[in-house]
């Protein structure tokens, strides 16, 4: 395939990832195409943050190849790699603001240290950030002074300080209650809209997932299930148990995910793996547990 439009902005191929002995990525086969919204999710421990920390390159693969706007990640050298940074945006789980900064200041912060503008100019890019996510009439508070939602959009607005061609979100949702967590939703939609920029988002966050997603994939210890449009997973997780029964292993896991139900593969393997008796101890014929505290009222 010749450079272009039509090649995916995000190449990843045979991706592995290994610390010491311990392998907590392999086999990660995946492309996100211009201007898409792909949602990466799995439980604790599949490896997404790990997933992550590779496609900005904070983590080099231990196997395989990342390209980013066709440029590979592999061996490239800590000047190529923050030229290809400045590209993209990040947004922090916590949103990383500097507290002895202003939200404006912070915001500038990249502009100043990737640019030669001036101060006038500088300070027109933030206020235009800022009113992208609503906040152009708190640019003189630090984020002590702000709420949590507050924050995820100074972050955003951080992200977006240098014009980025992707954005990556690390958990935009967590921390933030139901309402909050909606307005982060919608905000991320309306900026794929009017900025045309492809996002990674990373998440666990169900509602948000089916929210933003043009695609999904799913990861489980370390490999990845299914690359599908949403509407593909939506189909999953509404199907009855009737048809439930009658998917693979890999979908039913999927689909219990997706539902957040208490029985399925993901627990069914937890209880062959000897982690109840781990907790609890082994069992024994005869011996029945019993609460560790006794209910005092009849």
């Amino acid at each position: 395939m010749s450079k272009g439009e039509s090649e995916p902005v995000i190449r990843c191929r045979g991706v592995a990832k290994r610390f010491g002995d311990t392998t907590v990525l392999q086999g990660l086969d995946l492309d996100v195409e211009r201007g898409e919204t792909m949602v990466i999710m799995g439980g604790s421990g599949s490896g997404k943050s790990t997933t992550l920390r590779m496609l900005i390159g904070s983590f080099p693969p231990s196997e395989g190849h990342i390209e980013i706007f066709g440029q590979p990640l592999n061996g490239q050298s800590e000047e190529g790699l923050n030229s290809i940074r400045k590209r993209f945006g990040i947004l922090f789980q916590s949103g990383a603001l500097f507290n002895s900064m202003t939200i404006g200041e912070n915001v500038a912060l990249p502009i100043r240290e990737h640019t030669d503008l001036d101060d006038e100019i500088i300070d027109i890019q933030v206020k235009i950030k800022l009113e992208l996510v609503g906040l152009r009439e708190h640019a003189d508070k630090y984020p002590a002074e702000i709420s949590g939602g507050m924050k995820k959009r100074a972050g955003l607005a951080r992200a977006l300080a240098l014009d980025p061609q992707i954005l990556f979100y690390d958990e935009p949702s967590a921390g933030l209650d139901p309402v909050t967590s909606a307005q982060i939703d919608q905000l991320m939609i309306a900026l794929s809209k009017q900025l045309g920029v492809t996002s990674v988002v990373v998440t666990h966050e169900m509602d948000s997932a089916f929210t933003i997603a043009d695609r999904m994939a799913m990861l489980d210890k370390g490999r990845i299930l299914k690359v599908e449009t949403r509407q593909w997973y939506e189909r999953v997780r509404d199907q009855s148990d009737e048809e439930a029964a009658q998917l693979c292993e890999d979908d039913r896991l999927i689909r219990q995910f997706l539902r957040g139900d208490a029985h399925g593969p993901i627990t069914d393997r937890q209880k062959t793996s000897g982690y109840e008796q781990a907790l609890f101890g082994a069992e024994r014929p005869g011996i029945q547990k019993t609460p560790s505290v006794e209910a005092t009222r009849g």
